[in-house]
């Protein structure tokens, strides 16, 4: 018997009130009353509420409003009707709330003061505990009051990422620097991603005791990596956040972009879930990784920018390549892009549901 397969005593009042919702049946591969749907990025720049309401607001300091990040995260919930909300937030907040020198510059990205390059500059990545981020605890109260019987899903970044982050400074094409660390001084590389993934740790499991219903481990960039040097520099971390969180008996989720030749040893990580990106089919997918895991994904998020019909052609082939999954959550390939249209949005979780209805 997994953790997932009931409920339990540790589990928090909304834990219990979602274990029933399609989204969470889907996880545990159970059968659904339908496909369940929601969208990495739902909450944001897509939307005109969003806009109005974060207007002169940093995105850091966003993130730290409970009340702000309240409704952010309710408004595509609100809108889409969506089968779950995702908290709103940023990968790099842990970082910053232990005191890195950071800020998110709008165009650009998290941009790093000083990168982290040295052993001596691992001192600087002290333990994340429970009063670095009581922002968070006090927003997940309030949406799980909000949010009734709708799952809340919490998330972080992954090792691999937030340390590429770290090392370049900032967004990176080639991770020049981050691979130069990796394999010119592998003992250094696996101290900063054992120590990110320890904060990484601390961070979903703040959000699991505040109430949220399943978490998601974002690595954005590891697709940047072989598979040979996943399983060797990358993979122990990520499975060491997934096993700090496996008692707590909520989901777990592992997405990737272009990791289409990662996708089995993603799963291998730890995760239930694993996220495919729109460039592997999930027929395929699942050869891939294997069974004993859902999936979630994986339309392109630009054919929302097509025609009605189109939309709706290429979200039946994702639904026929699921057919027969252990489980699917339907989802964007990546993420919701800024000018998408949020109405496509709406009647494409209506298509979803209306075509999978049992």
């Amino acid at each position: 018997m997994s953790a997932m397969d009931s409920p339990t005593g540790q589990q928090t009042k909304q834990q219990s009130r979602t274990y029933d919702s399609a989204f969470l049946k889907a996880c545990r591969r159970e059968p659904v009353p339908h496909t369940p749907v929601w969208f990495m990025r739902q909450a944001g720049r897509s939307l005109p509420e969003y806009l109005k309401v974060r207007e002169g607001i940093p995105m850091l300091e966003s993130c730290m409003r409970p009340e702000l990040v309240t409704e952010i995260t309710l408004q595509p919930v609100r809108r889409h009707k969506v089968d779950a909300a995702i908290f709103f937030s940023d990968i790099v907040v842990p970082l910053k709330a232990i005191g890195i020198d950071l800020d998110i510059k709008p165009g650009v990205g998290p941009v790093v003061a000083e990168p982290i390059r040295t052993r001596a500059d691992l001192d600087r990545l002290r333990d994340l505990t429970p009063e670095d981020v009581h922002y968070v605890t006090e927003a997940i109260g309030m949406l799980t009051a909000e949010l009734g019987g709708t799952p809340l899903i919490g998330f972080a970044g992954a090792p691999f990422t937030l340390a590429s982050y770290l090392v370049e400074g900032g967004p990176s094409r080639n991770h020049e620097h981050t691979k130069a660390l990796m394999y010119g001084d592998p003992q250094l590389w696996a101290d900063l991603l054992d120590r990110l993934a320890d904060i990484t740790a601390a961070f979903l499991t703040v959000q699991i005791e505040a109430g949220v219903s399943a978490v998601q481990l974002f690595d954005s960039w590891v697709g940047a990596l072989a598979p040979a040097d996943y399983r060797r520099s990358v993979m122990p971390a990520s499975t060491k956040v997934f096993d700090a969180v496996a008692g707590h008996g909520v989901p777990r989720i592992h997405f990737g972009v272009g990791t289409g030749e990662l996708l089995g040893l993603m799963g291998e990580a730890g995760a239930d879930v694993v996220g495919v990106d729109w460039r592997v089919p999930l027929d395929e997918a699942a050869r891939r990784v294997g069974p004993g895991k859902a999936l979630q994904g994986n339309l392109d998020p630009a054919v929302l920018f097509s025609s009605r019909e189109a939309v709706e052609a290429k979200t039946d082939e994702v639904l026929a390549a699921a057919r027969g999954l252990e489980g699917h959550v339907f989802n964007l390939g990546h993420g919701v892009l800024p000018t998408t249209d949020p109405d496509a949005l709406t009647r494409l979780v209506e298509y979803v549901h209306t075509r999978t209805a049992v």
